[in-house]
């Protein structure tokens, strides 16, 4: 084949591929025209509500114990017997013996002391009667003098006036050493100051204790305390906090404390009893002690999950939260905790779909709300979310639109 007719064969196959390709497009469905999505973007929003009663003021702290002590006995001696609940987590009650020293080298100096104040008795007696002959003896020589009175010069010693002071002075001292005697012997018992329980002991039958060793720890069961740190804005919604005295007792500021206990958790009654008067250095708070009576009887189940009857006592060392009744301002809003933005502000949607920034004074933070005061109404769309920033009067969506 020539040249010419291979060109010519080429040509006349490019010239159909263009005519079927150009047939092919002409007949191809219009593309569907999509509108363009808008510029407006998308927030989600919650509702702002008008808050009545008293605000909640929240906190946490470790429950310490209300009262405690260090059993030691103000004697030595050995040991002849404890207690079989003196063991660490026993309970005592007020005034049971906790463990007895041998009695007998203090029974002796009781006896001791008896025969040295009847001895000292016998010897004031005797001394009486030396002071009485001492005196007639005088008087009969004044007689015989022509002196009808006692000289007021005359030296006491004439009259035995001192050794009459000096052997009642000699009484006394005998029955101070007899009442010393039989104050060490009833300190032989060493009893329990309260009710309470023990937290720790080291002493067992035929050990030798000496004055004022420490063979335990005691701490009382009435009651115990949370420390609870707040800062100084939290602090100031506790009503009368500074007003209060320790040992004021219940009927004072009302407070919540809950404990987890496995899977639910269990509430106690207590009381905010005082108000530290220092701040703390590193952490810039103030410690509010709350007061908790009777915590060793079984919580109060808070929730589905907590089972009535089978929580603990109030342990101590637990980590609880604490809720305590704050002030009841007469206008104030709860908000969900995710509406407060940086800069303590509110982005308001307004009708029409126009974002608002309102500036909100926090009174209290809680998990999932806030509760503040500023310029907001009850009901108010909130943005809780899918905006960062935003500008006064700029337009939103919501999930109205």
């Amino acid at each position: 084949m020539s040249r010419i007719s291979s060109f010519l064969v080429a040509v006349v196959i490019i010239g159909a591929s263009v005519a079927l390709a150009s047939f092919l497009v002409s007949r191809a469905p219009e593309p569907e025209r999509v509108e363009p999505p808008p510029q407006i973007p998308y927030a989600q929003t919650d509702t702002v509500s008008a808050g009545f009663g008293a605000i909640p003021v929240f906190g946490a702290g470790t429950v310490r114990p209300g009262a405690e002590v260090d059993i030691a006995p103000q004697i030595g001696g050995r040991i002849v017997w404890v207690d079989a609940g003196f063991r660490s987590g026993g309970r005592i009650q007020a005034g049971q013996t906790i463990f007895r020293i041998e009695e007998a080298d203090y029974l002796y100096r009781v006896q001791e002391a008896e025969a040295n104040l009847a001895a000292r008795r016998v010897a004031l007696l005797e001394e009486q009667e030396q002071a009485a002959i001492a005196r007639a003896e005088y008087e009969r020589y004044s007689n015989r003098q022509g002196d009808t009175a006692v000289p007021a010069g005359v030296s006491p010693l004439t009259l035995r006036e001192p050794q009459l002071e000096a052997a009642r002075a000699e009484l006394k001292r005998a029955e101070a050493l007899l009442a010393d005697a039989r104050l060490a012997l009833s300190r032989t018992r060493v009893t329990a100051p309260f009710d309470g329980h023990v937290r720790e002991e080291a002493v067992d039958v035929g050990q030798i204790v000496g004055a004022g060793q420490t063979v335990g720890r005691f701490f009382a069961s009435a009651a115990v305390e949370v420390v609870v740190p707040l800062s100084d804005t939290e602090a100031a919604l506790i009503p009368g906090l500074w007003e209060l005295k320790a040992g004021d007792g219940e009927q004072g500021i009302q407070a919540l404390v809950v404990a987890r206990y496995g899977e639910g958790k269990y509430a106690w009654k207590g009381y905010v009893d005082r108000g530290e008067t220092s701040v703390d250095e590193l952490t810039r708070t103030i410690d509010v002690v709350v007061r908790v009576p009777d915590p060793f009887s079984v919580g109060i189940p808070v929730g589905a999950s907590a089972v009535a009857g089978a929580g603990p006592p109030l342990l101590l060392g637990e980590f609880v939260e604490v809720e305590i009744t704050g002030l009841a301002p007469e206008v104030y809003f709860r908000a969900p905790r995710a509406a407060l933005q940086p800069g303590n502000e509110v982005w308001v949607v307004k009708p029409g779909g126009r974002l608002s920034i309102v500036p909100v004074q926090v009174l209290q933070r809680a998990d999932d709300q806030v509760f503040v005061t500023g310029d907001l109404e009850s009901g108010q769309a909130v943005i809780t979310g899918g905006i960062q920033f935003a500008t006064e009067g700029m337009r939103v969506r919501t999930e109205a639109d």
